[in-house]
């Protein structure tokens, strides 16, 4: 089974063919209508009606309006179970998307699995860091920031939970808890995917995570965040996949890790059950007097540092500290677009695929973050575009960059 069945129920043959033409980056209406060669105004109609139906994100800034077409995922497979609706069967909706995403593994392999840089990240778990942990959190790495300094937004049904709540699978964890932020907020509350909400909802809403000991998962960029889904291990997609494919880190990681405090440790088994991505386990103390005694000991290959462990343990047996080497995250989806494309091989396309050669800002925002890379990941760029003009960039322009940058 492919995910054809899904794209079918979600919009028809006419539309997919209309997309399908659509740039990468946002675009008006006027622009919409050149490349479809449509009177603006049915353009128009067009438009609004794939964003009613959460296919397009529109988003609406100084009285202009701008169109972004989300990827499948995070974007419309998780848009189109984020309410409770009636105009398409989400019924036989989650029964494929179960198929499709958790029974055969095509997908989501070459979703999380591909390259080292992700589409999501894991935000630690803020009340658990000590005062010293906390020094080293930066904002951006703070799900309580990314609710203050969001422009929109919005609450909408866990796309993950409701899926298997179709299949008879789903946990009690909290169904309308899934969180959207900033443009995507925007257009969501705008057509009832979501609930728009304030800063202390919000911010409630975080705390009952916790409490439910959810993980927090996120957009993986440091800018204007998207979207934090509030996951289970047993529900949700991004944590099935940490499970199956955990060594070869399809999820971003945070910049922590739990230690076990072996003196204190009574091997209780709570953290073990706690843990989304099974990276706790009990082993054997090898005391000849206590020969049944455990303790708790961490896979530091499966650990997602999300601190859930530490809410559970109630001796103090664990405590967190930094990871030896941090984990660096994208700028903006730009940024992580270009480094996901070098990584796995597909930066020619990124590049000269016909969509982004329409938005000559999109093509300058591309090669922004090329001529920033570090030399071993131009290199790759130049084997992978054989490119003369963007070899001349790299090895001409970019010196002259770096020298003026220096000299300033």
């Amino acid at each position: 089974m492919t995910c054809d069945g899904e794209l079918q129920i979600l919009f028809s043959e006419r539309e997919a063919q209309l997309i399908a033409n659509l740039p990468i980056k946002p675009f008006t209406a006027e622009k919409a209508s050149r490349i479809w060669k449509m009177d603006l105004t049915e353009t128009g109609k067009v438009l609004d009606e794939l964003s009613s139906r959460a296919i397009l994100v529109d988003v609406e800034r100084d009285g202009k309006t701008t169109y972004v077409l989300p990827p499948p995922m995070a974007g419309f497979f998780e848009f189109s179970m984020m309410r409770l609706r009636g105009d398409v069967d989400q019924k036989v909706l989650g029964e494929l998307f179960y198929q499709y995403l958790t029974v055969e593994e095509e997908f989501v392999r070459e979703l999380f699995v591909r390259g080292e840089t992700q589409l999501g990240r894991v935000f630690v778990n803020e009340p658990v860091l000590s005062p010293e942990n906390a020094l080293h959190v930066l904002d951006y790495e703070r799900a309580s920031e990314i609710i203050h300094n969001a422009s929109h937004r919005g609450i909408g049904v866990c796309y993950c939970r409701h899926k298997m709540m179709h299949m008879h699978r789903n946990c009690d964890a909290s169904m309308n808890i899934c969180m959207t932020f900033n443009g995507t907020a925007q257009s969501l509350t705008k057509y009832r995917y979501a609930r728009a909400v304030d800063i202390r909802e919000g911010m409630d809403l975080l705390q009952q995570a916790y409490e439910q000991n959810l993980m927090l998962f996120g957009e993986n960029v440091r800018e204007s965040v998207n979207f934090i889904c509030n996951c289970c291990g047993c529900c949700c997609e991004a944590m099935i996949a940490a499970r199956k494919f955990g060594i070869l880190n399809p999820v971003h990681t945070s910049n922590f890790l739990p230690v076990v405090e072996q003196s204190v440790c009574n091997g209780c088994g709570k953290c073990v059950n706690a843990c989304p991505v099974d990276a706790m386990t009990l082993v054997s103390t090898n005391d000849p007097h206590h020969p049944k005694m455990k303790k708790a000991k961490v896979d530091e290959d499966a650990c997602l540092g999300c601190g859930v462990c530490m809410r559970t343990c109630t001796h103090s047996g664990l405590s967190l500290r930094s990871r030896p080497k941090r984990v660096i995250t994208p700028i903006n989806s730009v940024h992580r677009t270009v480094m996901m494309a070098i990584e796995r091989s597909d930066l020619q396309n990124l590049i000269f695929d016909i969509r982004v050669l329409w938005n000559h800002r999109a093509l300058a925002a591309v090669l922004g973050v090329i001529l920033r890379l570090p030399p071993i990941k131009q290199v790759l760029v130049t084997q992978q575009v054989k490119s003369r003009y963007l070899e001349y960039l790299i090895t001409h322009i970019q010196p002259v960059i770096t020298e003026r940058l220096f000299d300033a």
